[in-house]
């Protein structure tokens, strides 16, 4: 008897990729393996996922907002320069903000080694303090690379978002206007916001 083959018309389903908000801590580098440090991926070997990886990266002093994921075409779109994704950050530094310095923060400035300008950016101060007050809080190796400073050394606390991502660009734009970055932290990359509740270290799973 011959056997009447139906054949199957319906779409193939695509593949369940998986997006990670992560909660990057001081400390850990944007890497599958590194012999010095811990790496972000270290947080995430647990799901036996070889396919993850971090979506951009943040040097070893910057905390905060990093996404893990496993879909590469997604992970390509967010950090190709041509879509200029906005990041935001909070900063920390040693000096004084200006509103002129400000200005040439937010128009484009040269930083050492390069002869093409910055992107403009968005900044704003959101306060200031002194070295004293502000040190107690901070990671114990900055305690210990900046505790020799004056105790009154002036602090200045800000926002930042850019839509590029040089190397330690903000450190290095900082450092042209004669400030020192302390603490750094990334709280959003375009609508995805760092989740107030997530500890360093901490990450949840969540739907660009």
């Amino acid at each position: 008897m011959k056997e009447n083959h139906v054949s199957d018309k319906r779409p193939k389903t695509c593949p369940a990729y998986h997006y990670y908000m992560f909660n990057k801590p001081f400390g850990c580098v944007t890497a599958h393996r590194d012999v010095r440090f811990p790496t972000v991926m270290d947080y995430f070997k647990g799901l036996n996922n070889d396919r993850l990886s971090p979506v951009g990266r943040l040097d070893r002093e910057t905390e905060g907002l990093l996404v893990i994921t496993d879909d590469g075409k997604w992970n390509q779109r967010m950090i190709h320069p041509a879509y200029q994704k906005q990041k935001t950050y909070e900063f920390t530094a040693l000096g004084e903000l200006d509103e002129e310095k400000q200005l040439m923060l937010q128009n484009g400035i040269l930083l050492r080694g390069s002869d093409i300008p910055t992107l403009p950016c968005q900044i704003s101060v959101t306060g200031t303090s002194v070295l004293s007050e502000i040190l107690p809080a901070l990671h114990p190796e900055i305690r210990k690379s900046f505790g020799q400073n004056r105790p009154c050394h002036p602090i200045v606390m800000g926002q930042i978002t850019l839509t590029e991502g040089r190397k330690r660009q903000i450190r290095r734009m900082m450092k042209a206007i004669r400030c020192c970055v302390i603490a750094l932290k990334r709280i959003a990359i375009d609508d995805i916001v760092l989740d107030e509740n997530l500890n360093p270290g901490e990450w949840k799973e969540f739907s660009p």
